[in-house]
């Protein structure tokens, strides 16, 4: 009973604050330190010959550290001789597990984006540039909210479907070190002049972990509204994505949405000219804003559930 306790418990109470508070704004967050980490070492060794031997260094140092930081410290945590301690075990997977999850306040920031623009095309540029890395200073309406739901699709994966994946097989902290993973390629992880060699290994790195949580997003997104010859439309359109796992997601939405995604995109000045995802460039609307959240929480859930069957075959093997 107390190992079902030990690794369920944690996985409700997690993502239950998740859904109720979303990322707490005012409190210490664990991704934010990530990225002081990887700006820290960025500033001081993109520079200079053996960049890409750097970046990887750093990748895989960082990667690790987390890993093995969060397995002491829970091993710490569940030795201590008494309930309480057990108890503050159990507190601390818990909050590890609310801030590794990320679904709440990126849907709530695409509804925003999408509330700001229809009050003015300029609101609505400065609301989608806080969730986007490309450009938006020149997006037109219906490209701000493109945008928007391209990247709710992606965070399903990056932010819900793949975080608990890797929960699933290495455990807490697994979970933690893809956050630092997908922390990683979201700063330095991009083709640029900047990042192409020092960001090189923590692109790759990204790439491989989220390799079967971006087809399982894309699968789950296909159960949680079952269209005919959505998974055809999938594997034709998610391919077509310049990353080897975002266009999975992005086409499962695409074809649920019966919309088109994609096209080239202005990210840090550079133009980037991405491949079109579906066929049918029609208005998006705020209907399908909500539409595409409720496929999201869907998804999400039925993951939860997946993943706890998955915790408790292990209990029981």
């Amino acid at each position: 009973m107390d190992n079902w306790i030990t690794a369920i418990l944690p996985l409700f109470v997690g993502w239950m604050l998740d859904i109720i508070f979303g990322d707490p704004a005012k409190l210490p967050h664990p991704i934010v330190w990530f990225g002081k980490a990887i700006a820290f070492f960025e500033h001081r060794l993109n520079k200079g010959n053996h960049r890409k031997t750097k970046g990887a260094l750093v990748a895989i140092g960082l990667i690790v550290s987390v890993f093995i930081v969060t397995y002491l410290i829970r091993h710490y945590l569940y030795l201590l001789p008494s309930i309480t301690g057990r108890g503050w075990g159990w507190v601390f997977d818990s909050i590890v597990i609310f801030f590794c999850l990320a679904g709440t306040t990126l849907i709530r920031e695409v509804r925003q984006v999408f509330l700001a623009v229809d009050r003015s095309l300029e609101e609505g540029r400065k609301q989608v540039a806080r969730i986007v890395g490309r450009d938006t200073t020149e997006l037109s309406a219906q490209e701000v909210r493109t945008a928007a739901l391209e990247t709710l699709a992606e965070n399903l994966s990056d932010g819900v479907i793949a975080p608990l994946f890797w929960l699933a097989i290495l455990g807490l902290p697994g979970m933690m070190a893809y956050k630092m993973v997908n922390t990683l390629d979201s700063m330095i992880g991009y083709k640029t002049e900047r990042y192409k060699d020092f960001g090189c290994w923590a692109a790759h790195i990204d790439d491989i972990a989220n390799y079967i949580p971006a087809r399982l997003t894309a699968l789950l997104m296909a159960i949680a509204s079952p269209r005919k010859g959505l998974l055809r439309f999938i594997w034709r359109n998610g391919r077509r994505h310049a990353s080897p796992n975002s266009g999975f997601p992005e086409a499962a939405l695409a074809g649920i949405l019966n919309c088109r995604f994609g096209g080239p995109h202005y990210y840090f000045g550079q133009l980037f000219d991405r491949p079109y995802i579906g066929e049918n460039e029609r208005e998006l609307t705020t209907v399908d804003m909500k539409h595409a959240v409720r496929i999201n929480r869907i998804a999400e859930v039925l993951m939860v559930f997946l993943v706890t069957s998955c915790l408790i075959l292990k209990i029981i093997l």
